[in-house]
């Protein structure tokens, strides 16, 4: 096999930069609680779920919450990330996202979305790709969340595919290490030293085509796009 059978997009980070959004309400919930956080801490609750990542910064100051009080937490920190996701435009579509969807159509490649968002749904329908990928796994779909490859391992199967036919594109070590653990090829997006176990890490999307993805398959050189 010298190209995959389909691509797997992780959304936040990879197709839209909800970084900023998601900051922003954990913030809230940590100065609310009194826990020190700032944009580095942020980067441990990529990929992570609502509840684990209120866990998280409840760790953070050693702060013990009952589920029920974790749960109003992730509610509260929900709206807030709602709120400003909601007004997310096509403009917000990262760069090189669109056309790489493109070629990956006009080469027969099947795409999916796998997040563990929740607000996936929302998400796509703002910036106008809710009809663009053929499947969509997300948080309301699964169990385990991210480093477990249960979001990918399910895309693949509702694509018809085998795992080892899949490339991930993700920005989270959470997500990275999932791909990996499903048996697929991951391309992060993001910093080199950061995504470290991916197979190849790019800035963005810009560089990257059927060509990048027949090399990663051949396993030639691949150079940072």
């Amino acid at each position: 096999m010298n190209s995959p059978k389909a691509c797997i997009f992780d959304l936040d980070g990879v197709i839209v930069d909800t970084v900023p959004a998601h900051y922003t309400a954990w913030k809230a919930m940590a100065d609310e609680v009194g826990v020190a956080f700032d944009e580095k801490e942020n980067e441990n609750l990529k990929g992570v779920s609502r509840f684990d990542s209120m866990k998280h910064i409840l760790s953070l100051g050693n702060i013990e919450k009952t589920d029920e009080e974790i749960q109003a937490f992730t509610e509260k920190k929900n709206a807030i990330y709602v709120d400003i996701i909601s007004s997310m435009t096509p403009a917000d579509i990262l760069p090189g996202v669109v056309e790489f969807i493109d070629k990956l159509k006009a080469n027969g490649i099947a795409i999916a979305i796998g997040s563990a968002s929740k607000n996936t749904p929302t998400i796509l329908k703002c910036v106008g790709l809710e009809k663009v990928f053929k499947v969509i796994v997300d948080g309301n779909q699964i169990t385990n969340s991210k480093p477990d490859p249960e979001v990918f391992l399910k895309g693949a199967a509702q694509l018809g595919v085998e795992p080892k036919e899949c490339v991930v594109l993700e920005d989270a070590i959470s997500g990275v290490k999932a791909a990996k653990s499903g048996g697929m090829k991951c391309i992060g997006v993001g910093h080199p030293d950061v995504l470290s176990e991916a197979d190849i890490v790019v800035n963005d999307l810009t560089n990257v085509d059927i060509d990048f993805l027949k090399a990663l398959y051949s396993n030639e050189e691949l150079h940072q796009a």
